[in-house]
């Protein structure tokens, strides 16, 4: 779970961050002054911090300066209600990650938290230089399909052409474009992951290549487009079906030309980069449909390689569990715990409609929930039952039709969440309603996390 130190004398806006933030799954400490940000600061250890500049005891300038001292990557974003110009040119030159003025746009700060943890990723990968980016990050299975994708990949990652991944949510996507890096010749440059699913329509551009100084009038600085970012290494781009036809037309341009120009910017800058795009759509259909450019899927499908759904490969469910549980034990420091072959040969009936994704978040929820070193069948029936049992008591009983709607729709909710790993944009896409209905299905039916006070990412 990722953690924020927001730095604020307002209280009602440290209330309003930490209900915003909370929701989408961080861990948040505050502090009221710069003396006590910076004591929570040592002890918190934060991976992103939001300070205010007009503080009383200690200004946020002054709080950013030793901030600077104690963690040089610290990823600090500025917030004030009195800034201008100088002010946020002053602050980044002193170490700042960004500057955004009160009264700020809840979706522009979250993308900015988030391109503040990508940041500090890429800082730690390119650092130490990893092969391997995560500690789970091998491709696991030995049935003929998984055989079939390893084979895929090692080919693929010989090569320096563009490559195309498809497959169903959770199938493993992203964990293939990392192994297509971690095994080509780029493995020591950087492996930049944007997800053009989550960036709003009207900032994607400027993520992708970039702007100069000034360009935007919530953030003065220059940004640096991911582009930028990955030259010389891996860019992939995630959910690339939910780009605007014109960020394709772009995006095209580039791959033509091999060249970016950040937006303000009429010089080109040359890039060398390795793009992998994948999508969990049908191609042909939104093709069809002129919602994809036919010439821009050419251009990225050179090679081409579709990630297999777990129903086909249920074989490897066995050591999938085996591998999850062991690396989910040692990352929570739990003893190590073991499924019984009853429990096993039961996770491997199921259908898992989220994949790979799914079976590791029930894995993960028994892992941490149950007392009991030895987990059997009827401990994952008993979870998978809860659904079935609810509805059971209502047709049974003298329940209205309206108490029947709102708990199935609660339950399939609640599953779709569970499908999509509580990514709100992706679960609302899959429901096709807007987020803020589903933010608000969420509150009305007091659905929790059940893994946001236990995970730890």
């Amino acid at each position: 779970m990722n953690t924020i130190l927001i730095i604020e004398d307002d209280k009602a806006i440290v209330d309003v961050l930490r209900m915003i933030l909370e929701h989408d799954g961080f861990k948040i400490e505050h502090a009221y002054n710069g003396p006590q940000g910076l004591e929570k600061f040592n002890s918190f250890k934060p991976d992103v911090v939001l300070l205010d500049i007009r503080m009383p005891k200690m200004d946020g300038i002054e709080v950013l300066q030793e901030i600077r001292k104690i963690d040089t990557r610290s990823i600090v974003i500025m917030i004030s209600g009195h800034g201008n110009i100088e002010t946020a040119v002053q602050t980044t030159k002193l170490g700042a990650y960004d500057f955004i003025s009160k009264p700020f746009d809840v979706e522009r700060l979250k993308l900015t938290i988030q391109n503040g943890l990508n940041y500090k990723t890429l800082l730690t990968e390119n650092e130490s230089m990893k092969k391997i980016i995560h500690s789970d990050g091998k491709l696991t299975g030995s049935s003929a399909e998984m055989t079939k994708l390893k084979d895929q990949i090692q080919k693929v990652a010989s090569a320096s052409s563009r490559v195309f991944i498809t497959g169903e949510n959770g199938t493993g996507k992203e964990l293939v474009a990392k192994q297509i890096h971690i095994q080509s010749d780029r493995a020591h440059k950087p492996f930049v992951h944007v997800n053009c699913a989550i960036i709003p329509k009207d900032l994607i551009e400027v993520e992708l290549f970039g702007c100069v100084e000034g360009y935007l009038s919530y953030s003065t600085g220059k940004r640096t487009g991911k582009f930028e970012m990955a030259n010389s290494g891996t860019l992939f781009l995630d959910e690339i079906a939910d780009l605007s036809p014109e960020s394709q037309s772009k995006l095209l341009n580039v791959l033509g030309e091999n060249k970016i120009e950040p937006l303000g910017n009429n010089e080109e800058i040359p890039v060398d980069v390795r793009v992998i795009a994948s999508t969990n759509r049908v191609v042909s259909d939104l093709i069809t449909e002129g919602k994809f450019r036919e010439d821009l899927y050419h251009r990225l499908n050179v090679l081409a390689i579709n990630v297999p759904p777990l129903r086909n490969h249920n074989e490897d469910i066995p050591e999938l569990v085996a591998v999850f549980t062991e690396e989910i034990c040692r990352r929570n420091e739990l003893p190590l715990k073991t499924f019984t072959p009853k429990a096993i040969e039961y996770l491997s009936s199921l259908k898992w409609p989220g994949n790979v994704r799914e079976l590791k978040n029930t894995i993960e929820r028994q892992l941490i929930l149950s007392d009991s070193n030895v987990i059997d069948k009827k401990n994952i029936q008993a979870e998978n039952q809860v659904y079935t049992t609810e509805l059971d008591e209502l047709i049974n009983s003298e329940s209205t039709l309206r108490d029947f709607q709102d708990v199935s729709e609660k339950i399939f909710i609640e599953k779709k969440l569970i499908e999509n790993n509580w990514n709100i944009t992706k679960t609302a896409e899959a429901l096709d309603i807007q987020r803020s209905h589903l933010y608000t299905k969420i509150k009305q039916f007091n659905i929790e996390n059940p893994e946001k006070e236990d995970k730890s990412h």
